[in-house]
């Protein structure tokens, strides 16, 4: 079923226009069988059926749709009057819809509209599409969409002004439903398999770097297990497999821990080397690395056993099997014989961390398991040791850095304990956390910290991007969205404890914060769910993310979806502080112009900011910073602004839906009158539903500044239906672990 605000409302394949013979037989057997479903035995629709199957939110639709659908006024509906309904809706031409839509909105009947009704009608179309109005400003939408349609003046609208009304909107009549979707679209048809993913240009030029990493450690791990397995061929075909598997193990075991080095990662960003390695899928390569591990040491494991039952049924051998397999009586090993016992000791070690790493442990609110049994390398280093003669060669300088930079990252986290000075609970259960800086704390947009509040959880890390810029010198801002069981706990405290309990000087620490915060001030805050407090933290970073990228590239397309935006908020803010270094104001006339905004620190030409949320509310997040970032731009032209937004709201419906197409005129009257868009207050109008990407991206092709590179921080979902998008039109795809 298409939910309300999908993008995909459209009409089926092969329903628009004129059907074929074989179509129309096709869609009338599904609706027939779709209507039985929903029938039941009595073979009719009441209005509760019919609301349930609509999926309509705001009853007032389902019962003007329930009313014109029931022809002879039964109080039902049956397969022919539904039959006849949406072959009007899918069969019928343009006028034939407009003229149901008519009858939708004529509430009395009476063969017109006046002001009443349609006010009637925009505000079920705002619950519908789950947007939060004032009665002010409802009234203000209506009054705007009457008296643009009332042409003469007369009170009522008529069918003929509501028509000339729509041809300011070409194509969405032709293209109106009324999100019946599960009802008009039979079983698509079968489609070819188009060409593998893996096999295109687009995918290797996306690709590259990953594909030769991966090509290139495939072929050392070949190598490696030839050259072990060779040099044991005289031993029988068990020791050749089980050596050539522990010289495989003595790299991936020690290597493993490399992919998690974030300073020397954060390090390597800023040199040549991140052009050349897939630096930003680290973590990608680390749980690649750790099912490697954990195959080879099963085959590992198999061949030693097959071995000792084969020694343990010679008759030269003094040892049972459970001896060879438990003891250290054989001396199997370097150190005492302890290749044996350590050997099954790690075996399960390894087994337990692989079955606390799933994600089903890791995002169920159990992530203190994974945190701490993931703690269990170090004994599994200490026996690695122990069980192979030559694993500490491997681990000596994987080991002394990884040593290192624990050791630098325990030092500078405890160093000295930071305070949280002041926290908003926003909208959609985000906390907004302002935290003093620390004095040699330098970071770059778009980098992430790991925070410890004892007061939550005394050791517990959880990453978060930092959403202020990095020219902001007193406070760093953390956003974090209450989604597993520590931001729960976090949001909770803030949301139960005492405003009133901080410290004697609160008032002159928020004064002097907040003037601090004016040069230049980027967001508000809102005043409810506000408080002023010092609570103790520690903070370890920064660490830098692939959106470093992003001032190096010439054209940034910038996604962010929900409290995905957090990186880009730092960006945008960064933006705005060169914006307004590079601002000049003549003493004389006043005159404002901005000097050129490429140097050697950001090479940008343009850029696309694309922001997608669920609901109206989700916006109050970052909307004051979007606002300031407009007003620095209003005095250049539309077409030589280097910045555009893209607003998305995917609860609200559009304009092909007739549950809200008379909203979404409104909102277009009104915003293109004030210069602004009436759900979030920016000159950007919000657009209903999700985008349609592929007409972004064919826009942003057309606009050729250069070459586009696309950052996304969001849903795995989304950013699967992006990267394919990406592939199309050949551009560079950079995704945030979200």
């Amino acid at each position: 079923m298409i939910m309300p605000g999908d993008p995909a409302q459209t009409e089926p394949e092969g329903c628009r226009g004129i059907m074929s013979a074989k179509e129309d037989a096709r869609w009338l057997q599904w609706v027939t069988h779709q209507f039985e479903t929903i029938a039941g035995e009595d073979r009719e629709i009441n209005l509760q059926e019919f609301k349930t199957a609509l999926n309509v939110k705001e009853s007032f639709f389902a019962e003007r749709f329930f009313s014109l659908f029931d022809s002879d006024g039964s109080g039902t509906i049956t397969l022919q009057e539904l039959q006849e309904a949406l072959t009007l809706l899918i069969h019928g031409n343009p006028m034939d819809k407009l003229k149901f839509l008519f009858q939708v909105y004529d509430v009395d009947g009476n063969g017109s509209i006046d002001a009443d009704e349609l006010r009637t009608v925009l505000q079920s179309c705002l619950l519908e599409s789950a947007i939060s109005l004032s009665e002010e400003k409802l009234d203000q939408l209506t009054l705007a969409l009457f008296e643009s349609a009332d042409k003469d003046c007369s009170g009522d609208i008529t069918f003929e002004e509501l028509r000339d009304e729509l041809q300011h909107f070409p194509g969405v009549m032709e293209n109106l439903t009324i999100s019946a979707a599960h009802w008009l679209k039979p079983p698509a048809t079968k489609r070819h398999p188009a060409r593998p993913r893996s096999l295109t240009s687009a995918y290797w030029h996306n690709h590259r770097s990953q594909l030769l990493c991966l090509a290139a450690y495939a072929g050392l791990q070949v190598l490696l297990f030839a050259l072990a397995a060779s040099a044991h061929r005289a031993l029988g075909i068990s020791v050749m497999v089980a050596k050539g598997c522990g010289q495989c193990l003595n790299f991936d075991c020690s290597f493993i821990a490399v992919l998690m080095l974030r300073r020397c990662l954060t390090w390597l960003r800023a040199t040549w080397l991140a052009q050349v390695l897939p630096l930003d899928r680290n973590i990608q390569f680390h749980q690649l690395m750790g099912y490697v591990v954990v195959g080879l040491s099963l085959v590992h494991t198999v061949a030693h056993v097959v071995n000792f039952v084969l020694q343990a049924q010679s008759e030269s051998s003094p040892f049972q099997f459970w001896e060879l397999l438990l003891t250290t009586r054989p001396g199997i090993g370097w150190v005492h014989g302890l290749a044996s016992p350590t050997g099954v000791a790690l075996l399960l070690l390894l087994l337990l961390m692989f079955a606390c790493s799933s994600s089903c442990i890791r995002r169920s609110g159990h992530f203190e398991v994974f945190y701490w049994t993931h703690l269990s390398y170090l004994p599994m280093w200490l026996l690695l040791i122990l069980h192979g003669p030559n694993f500490w060669k491997w681990l000596l300088v994987p080991g002394i850095l990884f040593f290192l930079e624990k050791a630098v990252g325990l030092a500078m986290s405890r160093m000295a304990a930071l305070s949280i000075v002041e926290v908003n609970l926003l909208p959609s259960k985000v906390t907004h956390l302002l935290i003093k800086r620390p004095p040699l704390f330098n970071y770059r947009p778009g980098d992430y910290l790991y925070l410890n509040i004892p007061t939550i959880a005394r050791y517990e890390w959880h990453p978060f991007t930092i959403s202020s810029a990095p020219e902001q010198k007193d406070t760093i801002w953390l956003h974090i969205r209450s989604e597993g069981q520590w931001t729960n706990r976090l949001y909770e405290s803030f949301k139960a404890s005492d405003p009133v309990d901080c410290d004697s000087k609160r008032l002159s620490r928020s004064l002097r914060m907040r003037r601090s915060q004016r040069r230049p001030q980027v967001s508000e805050m809102p005043p409810e769910n506000h408080q002023l407090c010092n609570i103790k933290c520690y903070i370890d970073g920064p660490y830098g993310t692939p959106t470093r990228r992003i001032f190096a590239s010439e054209h940034a397309v910038l996604i962010g979806a929900g409290i995905g935006i957090t990186p880009f908020a730092s960006i945008l803010q960064s933006i705005m502080y060169r914006y307004q270094k590079r601002k000049h104001i003549c003493p004389n006339c006043q005159h404002c112009w901005m000097e050129g905004i490429q140097d050697e620190d950001m090479k940008l030409h343009k850029v696309d900011f694309i922001w997608i949320n669920r609901d109206q509310r989700s916006f109050e997040w970052f909307v004051s910073l979007l606002t300031k970032l407009e007003m620095d731009q209003a005095e250049e032209p539309q077409e030589g602004r280097f910045l555009e937004l893209h607003m998305y709201m995917t609860s609200a419906l559009g304009k092909n839906d007739m549950k809200a197409i008379g909203l979404q005129m409104a909102l277009d009257l009104v915003a293109k009158k004030e210069k602004k868009d009436s759900i979030t207050g920016l000159q950007t109008r919000t657009q209903p539903g999700r985008p349609d990407w592929s007409k972004v991206f064919q826009k942003v092709a057309a606009e050729k500044k250069g070459k586009v590179q696309v950052f996304f921080c969001g849903s795995p979902a989304l950013a699967k239906v992006l990267r394919v998008h990406c592939e199309q039109f050949s551009f560079r795809f950079f995704q945030e672990n979200f």
